[in-house]
This record gives structure tokens, sequence and C-alpha cells, in this order.
């Protein structure tokens, strides 16, 4: 049986703004039969990194909160901090990013909570049965949450070929343990060239695989593979950024990863889980970016269902069947019903972690459209 995904568009008037079409959209998913009085609700986003713009309106996320808010529920927006050297590694930073971008608890009327803490270490290992991993370390007010909404900005992605709801919550739910189980399978290197043998890493490696090698002037830090648990706290807390992620998994198997990750996320959550993804500002890049290029096709609308692997599918048809933004930094694939993930990506099968997905019983990849 086909799973449902309903569908806004963008189209307003005088009697329907768009946010107020959104609010229709949550409805339909039935939250107060989902939700109960005093759950702790996790809206699960992306703040955009410092200087993006593409990610979802806070204008937006208010309505959803409203709506929590009315049943009773304590709603709150969170993600987990990056794995890469940027604007949100900690939650210092994180934090101020979000704010930054719009998203207070004066515009969205939630507070905002990192998940995995203050470095990206407050985590909890959640069984998971899959190709590649038995436990999965996922951000831990996450997991502890009592439900979950997944608030998507759908774009393109430069590993996964788009990023939509499984990538939001496979990746974006992980801890930086999490997220370096699922890009290496490696330790961290050191650059010989930026390190200056300061030792603070030392101390913060959890199993004790960092050492300090040579002479005073000229000793450098150093990372015993066989003793890395993979904790990653050395990349945060280097202050010459010396130390840096070995980006050797494969793609197929990356995504794979981040399905698994996604599973464990959902495993948890007994079916109080809502995804609404948004197919505005489709940038040929993840929010990660600290910029947004032109949209590769025209804002289509606002999309909402239950099942994760059916949204993504609908996501990526929608785009796929709009004409391709000749502004853009799309040079193939510009004709309605081209493949403008391929057309970004070529060496880059994004269809894999849908079925992927599927296999492992996340969802269905068909579905039936209703539009509002």
């Amino acid at each position: 049986m086909p799973s449902q995904v309903y569908m806004i568009d963008l189209s307003a008037s005088w009697k329907k703004s768009v946010p107020a079409k959104v609010e229709d959209l949550f409805n339909a998913m039935k939250p107060s039969e989902m939700f109960k009085s005093k759950d702790l609700i996790a809206i699960k986003i992306h703040f955009g990194e410092y200087g993006n713009t593409a990610h979802i309106r806070p204008q937006f996320v208010r309505r959803i909160v409203d709506i929590l808010k009315g049943l009773g529920a304590k709603p709150f927006l969170t993600d987990t901090n990056t794995l890469y050297v940027g604007s949100r590694i900690e939650a210092w930073s994180h934090l101020c990013t979000a704010y930054d971008n719009g998203f207070t608890r004066e515009v969205t009327g939630a507070p905002v909570i990192i998940a995995d803490g203050l470095r990206g270490n407050s985590d909890v290992e959640v069984p998971v049965d899959g190709r590649h991993f038995s436990v999965a370390h996922i951000g831990a007010d996450i997991h502890y949450a009592d439900g979950l909404v997944v608030m998507t900005h759908f774009k393109g992605h430069e590993l996964s070929g788009y990023g939509g709801a499984l990538k939001n919550i496979g990746m974006g739910c992980a801890s930086r343990r999490g997220k370096l189980d699922q890009h290496s399978n490696i330790s961290p290197k050191v650059s010989v060239k930026k390190c200056i043998g300061c030792g603070e890493c030392v101390p913060w490696c959890r199993g004790h695989a960092i050492s300090l090698v040579g002479e005073k002037k000229t000793r450098k830090a150093e990372i015993n593979p066989e003793l890395c648990v993979g904790c990653a706290e050395c990349i945060l807390t280097c202050r010459q950024e010396a130390i840096s992620i070995q980006w050797n998994e494969s793609i197929p198997t990356f995504m794979e990863k981040m399905v698994e990750y996604a599973k464990a996320v959902l495993s948890q959550k007994n079916q109080k889980t809502v995804f609404i993804t948004f197919l505005t500002d489709v940038s040929p890049l993840c929010d990660c970016t600290p910029f947004s290029d032109r949209a590769i096709v025209p804002g289509l609308g606002v999309l909402a269902s239950l099942d994760p692997v059916a949204i993504d599918q609908a996501a990526v048809d929608l785009v796929n069947q709009a004409p391709g933004n000749p502004l853009s930094n799309l040079e193939t694939g510009l004709e309605s019903g081209a493949d403008k993930f391929k057309a970004l990506f070529p060496n880059i099968d994004w269809r894999h972690q849908l079925d992927y997905a599927e296999d492992i019983g996340l969802g269905s990849k068909t579905y039936e459209l209703i539009r509002l």
C-alpha cells in the first residue's frame, strides 16, 4: 500500500498565506493523536551555517511550534554539532549561529537546545541491527525527547546526491562520534605543518591514542590508530585546526551508514515522528556551506508525511519533474523530467540511500501525493 505524502504549493492570497498553509499541512498529520500534553518534542532542523540563506525560514517554524504548544506539548528546536570545523562545531558557536539566522525564542516561540551538548560528546548508544553498525551514537537530547518533528530543507548534497529527511535524521541526529563513524573508517590525521605541539588534544583523547613525539621545539601530536575510539574530540580541541577527518568512506557505504543511523533514531520514537520537507530555495549544495547559490528549480511547495522514504522519493520526483533554472549552476538536466541531482553530481547514485532505506524497513518508495 502506498504511503501518503501531503503537499501544499507556494501560492498565496489575502485569505491564506503560505505559513497558514503550512499549519494546514501539519494538522493533516493529526498531531493531536500523536503528541500528548507535557511531551518534550524535538523539532529537528538545520539552522544553516553562518552566511547561508537557503535554510527554512524561522517564521514557518513558529507555526509548528504554536500548534504543538496548543496541544500542551513542550517543543524545542534542535540539531547536533558538526564534525567539520565551522560556525556550528560546538554548542556556543552553534547557538550564536542559530540566533544570527533568526532562530530565537522571540521569533519561533521555542528554545534552542543543541542535542549533543557543549562539545558534541553528549550522546547515547542506541542499538541498531545494520550491515555496518550494531550501535549508533545519537545526540542525547534527541534520543530522550518524547516525539520528533523533522523539518527539512531539500537541496543537493555533494556526498548523498540530495539532502532530505533521511539525511536530516541520519547525519543530523548523530553526535560528533556518530558523524565520524559515517564519514570515515580510520582515525583522524595530524598535519605536521600546522601542529605546534601544544598538547591540548592529549587530555581530551578518550582512548589515550594521542601522544607528543619529538624534541620540545619540534614535537608534534601523533595519533595511534589502534587506540583511537573515534570520538573525534581532538578535531574540536585543536585550536590550530591541525587535526582533520580522513574522508575515506565510499559513497554507497556512507549512504548505508547514514540510513542505519536514521533507523536508530526512529526506533526510539514509537511512531511519534512527523516529517515536513520544504521544496524552497532548492540550492545545489548543503546548508552546511557558508553561502547559498541560486536555486536549481523554482520554489515548488512543502511536503508532509509519516514516512521518511516516501517523502524523500516524492521530493526528488517533484524536483526532477520541474524545469531547471537556467541561471543556476546546472549545466545539463534543465528540461522537465531530467535528473537534476545526477546533473549536479554525475558520479553519485542518489537512489542507493532510498533503496537501502526501503530494504531495511524504514518506509516505502511508493507513495500517493495528496495536494491540499
